[in-house]
C-alpha cells in the first residue's frame, strides 16, 4: 500500500485541527451565551411581557363593593377570569385559589387580594357566586367581580381575555391566573393543568411580597 504523501498528511492533520478548534470556540459561546443570559426567573408560573401594569378598571364586587383595581397598589393581586356555569377549568382555579391562600400566613394574607372577574355576568348573580365559590372552599378567599357590564367589556379588552360571553359557551374563555406585584406589574402567570397548584400560587405571591422590600 502507497503512504500518503508529506502534503496530504499535513493537510488532514491541519483539517482535524480546525475542527477541534470549532467545536471548542462553539462550545465557548455557548458558555459565554449562557452566562451572560437573563438569569431564571423566581417565579413558578410563566414569565409574561415585561412591564405590564394592572389596568385602571372598576367593578361590582358581589358583595356589593366597587373595586378599583388601581387603588389595590401596595397589595399584590392575583387575578382569574372565571364564571358559575363552568365545569372545566373553573373550579380547578376557584379551588386551588382557596387553598393557595390558605397556606399563607396572616401577615401575608393581609397584603394580598385574590379576585374574579367574570366572564360571564348573566350568569354570575351573586347567590350563584357564593354557592360556586363555598363548594370550591374559596368564600372568603376569592372575591368575585360581576359588572357592571360597560366596565366589564373594558376590562376583557384591557386585560386581553376573550369571555364566555363573546363565545357563547361558558367553558370557552380565558382562564389563567395573573399574579401582580405591590407596583402593579404583573410577574407570573399560572394555568390549570399546567403549573397552578396551592403550593406554586402561594409560592408566586410570597415572591411578589419579597420584592417590593
Amino acid at each position: 500500500m502507497r503512504s500518503r504523501s508529506p502534503i496530504a498528511a499535513a493537510a488532514a492533520v491541519f483539517i482535524a485541527a480546525a475542527i477541534a478548534a470549532g467545536v471548542l470556540i462553539a462550545a465557548d459561546r455557548r458558555s459565554s451565551d449562557s452566562a451572560t443570559g437573563p438569569p431564571p426567573s423566581p417565579y413558578r408560573g410563566s414569565q409574561p411581557p415585561k412591564g405590564v401594569q394592572v389596568p385602571d378598571v372598576s367593578l361590582r364586587s358581589y358583595r356589593g363593593p366597587l373595586v378599583r383595581l388601581r387603588a389595590l397598589r401596595g397589595k399584590v393581586v392575583a387575578v382569574t377570569f372565571l364564571d358559575t356555569a363552568c365545569r372545566d377549568k373553573c373550579p380547578i382555579i376557584a379551588a386551588a385559589i382557596g387553598a393557595g391562600m390558605r397556606l399563607l400566613r396572616p401577615a401575608e394574607r393581609s397584603e394580598v387580594d385574590a379576585l374574579a372577574i367574570t366572564v360571564l355576568p348573566p350568569t354570575d348573580t351573586p347567590p350563584h357566586v357564593r354557592r360556586f365559590l363555598k363548594q370550591r372552599r374559596a368564600l372568603g378567599e376569592l372575591d368575585w367581580l360581576i359588572g357592571p357590564l360597560p366596565e366589564l367589556l373594558k376590562a376583557w379588552k384591557r386585560f386581553a381575555v376573550f369571555s364566555a360571553l363573546q363565545s357563547g359557551k361558558a367553558n370557552a374563555h380565558s382562564a389563567d391566573v395573573r399574579i401582580f406585584d405591590a407596583a402593579g406589574i404583573w410577574v407570573s402567570t399560572l394555568h390549570a393543568g399546567v403549573d397552578l397548584t396551592p403550593a406554586n400560587l402561594a409560592h408566586d405571591i410570597r415572591v411578589a411580597l419579597r420584592s417590593r422590600r
